[in-house]
C-alpha cells in the first residue's frame, strides 16, 4: 500500500488492595465514593502535572452526549471496518457509518469546519465525505472557515504537499469554493525528536461537535482493500468538543507562527485568506446530555517546553532496558517538563491506576520501535503490574506481530512476538515482587494476552494478517479512554476523551470489547480464564 513504508515511524505506574489507586506521584488515595471516581482520579493526577493548562490543553466538562444517529441510538461509536466474525469481510456498516457521520457533521457546520491528521492529507471516500459535507453546508447558505492540519514525519513527507491539496479540494468543491476561506498545512515540530501532530479531529462550530479517535483518513488502508485496518472513533456534542477546538488553535498558533519556515511548516491557503491562529468557538455552554468527559491532549516536543505554574515534582523510573541506544533523550521515562506539558500520558497511566476489577487495553502496540524512541513507557507497565498483583484482571489485545515490516517501521506492529509485552511485564513484576513465584500467579491468574483477530483463524481470507490501530483503555466496564495517544512512547501531539459512563461503557463492551476477545482468544499467549500461561 501506498503508505506502509512508514506507517509505524508515526504509530512510529508496588501493590496495592482494592480500595487504593497509585497516581503517578506515587501518592496513595482513598478510591473515592462520588459518581466518577475514575475521572476524580484522573484529574487529581493532571492539577498536579499540569495545573496551568487546565482549560486549554485538558478540561473536565459535563452535560456532554454521545452523538448518535435517529436511528441509531448508540451509534457514537465508530467503528472500522465493522465486520465482525467475517474473515472476508463484506459487510462493512461500521466504515459505511463512520463515513455518513464525518459527512452529517460536516454537513451541520455553519461557521467553521477543523480537521487534524497525519500525513497523508485524506483521500478517497474520506475525501469524498469531507467535500460533500462543505458542499451541503454551503447550499445551506454558510460561508466556512476551514483548517486543514497534517502532521509530516521529516523527509518521508517531504511530497505531501498542501498547496496540492488545497488546489485538489477547490476544484472537487466547485461553486462551494467560493464561500469556504482554506487554509491547508502540513507540520513537524521538532524533526530531532520525531514530534509531529497525531491527533485525529474533526470538530464544527468550534466545538459544537467532534470526532475523535485512531482513525486516519487514508482509504488504502482502510476500505480499498481486502484486509481493512480496524480502528474506532468516537462522536460527541456539548461542552468537551469546545475543548478539542481550543486544543486545535494551540497547534494553529505554532503553525502560524512558523510559516515562513519550510522545515517546520508548509502551508496553502485560498485566495485572499491568511493564517488563522483560531477560530470562533462554541460558548460551551449547551449541555445536550449527561456524560461527564476529561478532555486531554498532548503537545508533544517543540511547542511549549514546560507548565511554569507546575509543582510537579516526580521520581522518575529508571530501567536501562527500556532505552535503545545511549545518548537517546528519553522523554517517556526521564523527563519532568515533557510531563507537563504532555498531560495525557499520565492521564492514561492515572486511568489504569484507577481500576479496582478490570483493565482493558486494546492498542495497536504497547511497546514502542526502538530506535527511534524508547521501548516502553515504565510508569504505565508498573501501573499494569500493580494491578495484577492486587488481583484486578488486565486484558490487552495488540496488533499482531504478523504485521511487523522493517524494525517496526512499516507495518500496523513493532513487536516480532508477543513474547516482547509479557517479557516486560514479568521484568517490571519481578522489580516489584522479588520473587519470581509471586510473579508467575500474578500473571496466570489474572493476565489476558493475545493478538488482535476479528474472525476465524488467523488471517484475513486473502492471507494477510489482521491489523488493529485502537488507543483505547477501559476500567471497571466504568470509563474509558479513546482518541489518538497511543499506549507505548512516542513523542508527538494527540488528543482524546477520558469518558466516565456506564451505559456508555456498557456499550463499549458489548460492541467492541466482547466481540474482540471472542476472536482473539483462540490466539492468546495468556489467558487465566482457559488456565494458558506462557510464562
Amino acid at each position: 500500500m501506498r503508505h506502509q513504508r512508514l506507517r509505524r515511524l508515526i504509530s512510529a505506574t508496588a501493590v496495592l488492595t482494592s480500595v487504593f489507586v497509585l497516581l503517578p506521584t506515587g501518592t496513595l488515595h482513598a478510591a473515592d465514593a462520588s459518581s466518577t471516581p475514575h475521572l476524580d482520579i484522573v484529574q487529581k493526577s493532571l492539577k498536579e502535572t499540569s495545573p496551568g493548562l487546565e482549560g486549554s490543553l485538558w478540561q473536565r466538562t459535563e452535560g456532554n452526549k454521545l452523538d448518535n444517529s435517529a436511528d441509531k441510538p448508540a451509534s457514537w461509536l465508530l467503528q472500522t471496518p465493522g465486520c465482525w466474525g467475517d474473515a472476508a469481510c463484506k459487510d462493512r456498516s461500521g466504515t459505511d457509518q463512520l463515513i455518513d457521520r464525518m459527512t452529517q457533521h460536516i454537513s451541520q457546520a455553519e461557521r467553521s469546519v477543523d480537521i487534524s491528521g497525519l500525513a497523508p492529507f485524506p483521500d478517497g471516500r474520506f475525501q469524498d465525505a469531507i467535500v460533500k459535507g462543505l458542499q451541503n453546508s454551503v447550499a445551506a447558505g454558510h460561508s466556512l472557515e476551514v483548517r486543514m492540519l497534517v502532521g509530516a514525519a521529516p523527509i518521508y513527507h517531504i511530497k505531501e504537499s498542501p498547496l496540492e491539496y488545497k488546489n485538489r479540494l477547490v476544484k472537487q468543491l466547485g461553486s462551494a469554493a467560493d464561500k469556504v476561506k482554506l487554509n491547508v498545512a502540513s507540520m513537524t515540530t521538532s524533526a530531532a525528536e520525531l514530534s509531529w501532530s497525531h491527533s485525529k479531529l474533526l470538530v464544527v462550530d468550534g466545538g459544537k461537535s467532534a470526532m475523535t479517535g485512531g482513525i486516519n483518513n487514508w482509504s488504502g488502508d482502510y476500505i480499498d482493500n481486502t484486509h481493512p485496518v480496524w480502528d474506532v472513533n468516537m462522536s460527541l456534542t456539548g461542552p468537551a468538543g469546545r475543548t478539542a477546538a481550543i486544543y486545535l488553535d494551540s497547534l494553529w498558533d505554532w503553525t502560524c507562527g512558523n510559516v515562513l519556515n519550510p522545515l517546520k511548516v508548509r502551508y496553502a491557503d485560498s485566495k485572499g485568506a491568511t493564517c488563522m491562529k483560531s477560530l470562533p468557538k462554541d460558548p460551551g455552554t449547551a449541555k445536550p446530555g449527561d456524560v461527564t468527559v476529561l478532555s486531554v491532549g498532548g503537545l508533544g516536543v517543540g511547542i511549549k517546553k514546560n507548565d511554569p505554574t507546575s509543582t510537579y515534582n516526580p521520581t522518575l523510573p529508571t530501567a536501562e532496558d527500556a532505552t535503545c541506544l545511549g545518548g537517546f533523550q528519553d522523554n517517556t521515562n526521564a523527563d519532568r517538563d515533557y510531563d507537563t506539558v504532555n498531560p495525557e500520558e499520565n492521564a492514561l497511566r492515572s486511568l489504569i491506576s484507577s481500576a479496582t476489577k478490570r483493565v482493558d487495553i486494546s492498542q495497536q502496540d504497547v511497546n514502542a520501535a526502538c530506535p527511534p524512541w524508547t521501548k516502553y513507557d515504565i510508569r504505565a507497565y508498573d501501573a499494569m503490574a500493580a494491578k495484577l498483583l492486587a488481583g484486578v484482571k488486565v486484558r490487552m489485545v495488540v496488533s499482531d506481530p504478523a504485521n511487523y515490516q522493517n524494525h517496526g517501521l512499516g507495518g500496523y506492529s513493532q513487536i516480532k512476538s508477543m513474547n516482547e509485552i509479557s517479557d516486560v511485564l514479568r521484568n517490571r513484576l519481578n522489580n516489584i515482587t522479588k520473587d519470581s513465584v509471586k510473579t508467575k500467579k500474578a500473571m496466570c491468574e489474572n493476565l489476558q494476552l493475545a493478538p488482535f483477530r476479528s474472525g476465524p483463524g488467523n488471517t484475513w481470507a486473502d492471507g494477510k494478517p489482521y491489523a488493529l490501530h485502537h488507543k483505547l483503555i477501559s476500567v471497571d466496564d466504568e470509563a474509558f479512554y479513546l482518541g489518538s495517544k497511543n499506549l507505548y512512547p512516542n513523542w508527538l501531539q494527540d488528543f482524546g476523551y477520558v469518558v466516565e459512563n456506564k451505559t456508555a461503557s456498557a456499550h463499549l463492551k458489548s460492541e467492541l470489547l466482547d466481540q474482540q476477545w471472542k476472536f482473539s482468544k483462540e490466539a492468546a499467549t495468556y489467558d487465566y480464564e482457559r488456565n494458558v500461561c506462557a510464562g
